[in-house]
């Protein structure tokens, strides 16, 4: 028996060293290698790249930064067969829409995503980091009866004020499904035509609602005291808290929000693009992008040293988690470009 149980358990401890451990990454291993890592600028990507450095000391890649991030861009180096990015931040749908055809699907046996929240890791892309869309709304104007989830958000007649809400981009999928429950439908059982109550809901809201453009149209906005309830990114309403806004957010049914990463259909080097991300997975380099950020980890054993105002706004405590409302991902996906149109004709007022 003995001489049986020596290599089997041999072989187990094997396996379990080859097992990818988030933020491992073997000394020397990318040696003399370069990877191109796409993200969309500014502080963001400089702090991706500082919670990447660890990662690039001790792999000895060389680590190039591009983007920002445009699909029409990736298209193209996919169709010509030359593929010079490794590693791509995304917005929301983007590795959904395009996945198999733009972004591999993943070997999800390559990385350690043991520690990413529920319901985040994709067929072709892990969470990059996660925030959220929230309801802020005037203290001042609701005082001791506040609105207390986005059911209220849509009660014109018990919550009457300036609503303020996401114009900046693509359509805005838990805000269209909350719009929908708010007009008695049920989410899970939703359907394309659907799609149109909800953006029906969202019209009622009246002609004084405000499609903001940019997150600091939306901080401007809460700082002006200009809307009475505003559909914030947590970065932009922390911003606008510290700066003095009496504003306060509702976290029942906050809507899921992240950046994901994926890899390249062609990628010169898929190996070390999954040794990139794992790395990028891990605690630690979790820790450094929150600090450098504000954006909330998402590995859930992270703890970033942020000060109180920046702890107050991050989503990755299990209360947040436990609060945060995920949209229906393979339903948006299917009729995402019926929705779009739809999508730009609310904008266009029409």
């Amino acid at each position: 028996m003995l001489a049986v149980s020596m290599p089997l358990a041999t072989a187990t401890i094997a396996a379990a060293q080859d097992k990818p451990v988030a933020g491992e990454v073997k000394e020397g291993s990318l040696k003399g290698k370069t990877l191109t890592f796409v993200s969309f600028g500014g502080i963001y990507q400089d702090g991706q790249i500082a919670a990447l450095q660890e990662f690039i000391d001790r792999s000895g890649v060389r680590l190039l930064s591009d983007g920002p991030t445009e699909m029409a861009k990736l298209q193209a180096q996919v169709e010509s067969g030359n593929v010079t990015w490794d590693v791509v931040d995304t917005a929301d749908f983007a590795p959904y829409v395009h996945c198999g055809k733009l972004f591999q699907k993943l070997d999800l046996s390559k990385l350690d995503t043991s520690h990413i929240p529920p319901g985040q890791v994709g067929e072709c892309n892990v969470p990059a980091m996660n925030y959220g869309m929230i309801i802020m709304y005037n203290t001042e104007k609701y005082k001791d009866k506040p609105p207390k989830d986005w059911k209220d958000f849509f009660d014109t007649e018990k919550f009457p004020g300036v609503r303020a809400i996401d114009g900046s981009g693509d359509p805005i999928a838990g805000l269209i499904e909350q719009a929908f429950i708010a007009a008695g439908g049920d989410a899970s059982k939703m359907t394309a035509a659907d799609i149109d109550k909800g953006i029906a809901k969202i019209r009622e809201l009246g002609p004084d609602t405000i499609f903001w453009k940019t997150g600091a149209e939306s901080q401007q906005l809460a700082e002006a005291g200009e809307a009475d309830l505003i559909m914030m990114w947590t970065g932009r309403a922390m911003t606008a808290a510290r700066n003095g806004a009496k504003y306060t957010p509702v976290w029942k049914d906050w809507l899921v929000v992240m950046d994901h990463l994926a890899i390249p259909v062609g990628a010169r080097d898929p190996d070390a693009s999954y040794a990139l991300i794992n790395a990028y997975l891990g605690r630690k380099s979790q820790e450094i992008l929150t600090e450098k950020t504000s954006y909330s980890p998402i590995h859930n054993e992270a703890q970033p040293k942020v000060d109180e105002t920046t702890a107050a706004y991050l989503t990755s405590t299990p209360e947040r988690i436990r609060q945060g409302y995920q949209h229906n991902i393979p339903f948006w996906v299917q009729h995402y470009a019926p929705t779009v149109e739809k999508w730009t004709e609310l904008m266009a007022g029409n």
